[in-house]
């Protein structure tokens, strides 16, 4: 599946710091400073209503990572996935009356432009489910084949389903750290099936399902035709391009359980390792009138809508930043407006003859980024050099150049 283009990052003087990211898991920061490339994953759309600002919030605040990671010296291996084939996709396909892949088609390329607008630095491989079919049966086909898997029988059907058996891992719950009782009490909601009769255990996550009626499914050698369960497409990819371990898996944090963790404990079956990911790092929740952006309420601001209205690309994106990334936000036409006129004092000091000295921003812009990703520290730090250029502070001829790539290449910002 083709990503979409990367655009050019400039040259900045001096390095960047190691970026220390939260561990979702642990709740610690710990460093990012391997000494091999960088290797991320974040998990990416399910595209039947692509892209609200919940998903832009993710992917601006995965894309600062890499920025930050490249300006500290480290090549980058990033994978994205899309999931081409899902329930709620094939269920919007039938609400609308129209064909599941002609739906998914139009969404992913809405969010490629959204992504290409936005400045956001593509994956090196953006990997769709229905193209990699072949490798996520391979997984399956090694999960049962080691005994970590079993068969159910589909009533009415002449395939079976296949499940992870969780009493096989010793590690299932180390991701989210949640009780027993909090997991059942969210799994339906989240995709899961606890009630499926036969299951060993009712969080046992589906590996494969078996063809049923109206449903697309694939030939896949030893498991009957069906299609992948959703957590496994996710384990397989992210081993085939990236390996056994990973530094970074990113996300949103509805995906921190069932998602992550069961998909870091299908990686760890799978590869016998003792840890999928170094850091899982979350994106908190973006909201609209006190509820949680989602598709499934409707309550969506959209980047294509706001694009179309006439707001610039930029200002989303600064919008996006003004905000800490693990601190849940409700977005307001008042957020809207603060980032406009922030655009507008940035883009009048960056067109004065000079400006203030710029390697104290740097190196503030430099560490609050580091640091957790402290987007709106360095968004301050940025405001301050305005203010102060903007108040007849010429003194140094370079520095609305080395503030102009400073922004764009450490924050994609573009002005």
């Amino acid at each position: 599946m083709k990503s979409w283009p990367a655009p050019f990052i400039p040259a900045i003087p001096g390095r960047g710091e190691i970026l220390r990211l939260r561990d979702s898991s642990s709740g610690e920061l710990v460093p990012i400073d391997p000494q091999r490339p960088a290797r991320m994953y974040v998990c990416g759309i399910t595209p039947y209503d692509a892209t609200h600002l919940g998903h832009a919030a993710t992917y601006v605040t995965f894309d600062i990572a890499q920025r930050v990671l490249r300006d500290a010296g480290h090549e980058v291996r990033y994978i994205q996935n899309v999931t081409d084939v899902d329930e709620p996709l094939l269920e919007r396909a039938e609400r609308d009356g129209v064909g599941w892949e002609d739906l998914a088609t139009r969404e992913i390329d809405l969010f490629r432009e959204d992504m290409t607008a936005l400045g956001v630095l593509p994956p090196d491989a953006l990997v769709g489910v229905v193209e990699s079919i072949d490798l996520i049966a391979e997984a399956v086909r090694a999960l049962e084949a080691s005994g970590a898997a079993y068969r159910l029988p589909v009533q009415g059907c002449e395939g079976e389903d296949i499940y992870l058996d969780l009493a096989t891992q010793a590690d299932f719950g180390t991701v989210s750290g949640w009780s027993r009782e909090a997991m059942l009490d969210i799994f339906a909601e989240r995709g899961g099936d606890p009630e499926r009769p036969g299951k060993r255990d009712p969080l046992d996550p589906l590996l494969w399902r078996a063809r049923r009626p109206g449903e697309p499914s694939w030939e896949a050698g030893g498991l009957g035709r069906g299609r992948p369960g959703w957590h496994i497409e996710c384990t397989a990819i992210a081993v085939h391009y990236l390996g056994s371990t990973i530094d970074v898996q990113g996300g949103g944090t509805d995906l921190v359980f069932p998602h992550h963790e069961m998909s870091a404990t299908q990686a760890t079956a799978m590869t016998g390792d003792e840890r999928f990911a170094h850091a899982f790092v979350h994106q908190a929740m973006v909201g609209l009138d006190g509820s949680k952006m989602s598709k499934s309420l409707g309550n969506l601001v959209l980047v294509s809508r706001l694009r179309t209205s006439g707001v610039d690309p930029m200002t989303i994106r600064v919008l996006l930043l003004a905000q800490r990334y693990d601190v849940e936000w409700d977005y307001t036409e008042d957020l809207l407006g603060a980032a406009t006129s922030r655009v507008q004092r940035w883009r009048a000091a960056l067109s004065a003859e000079g400006g203030a000295p710029w390697e104290s921003t740097l190196a503030q812009v430099r560490a609050r980024l580091a640091d957790n990703l402290d987007t709106p520290r360095a968004v301050a730090a940025i405001d301050a050099w305005a203010e102060q250029t903007l108040a007849g502070d010429h003194s140094v001829n370079a520095a609305p150049g080395v503030l102009a790539r400073m922004l764009d290449g450490l924050l994609g910002v573009r002005l």
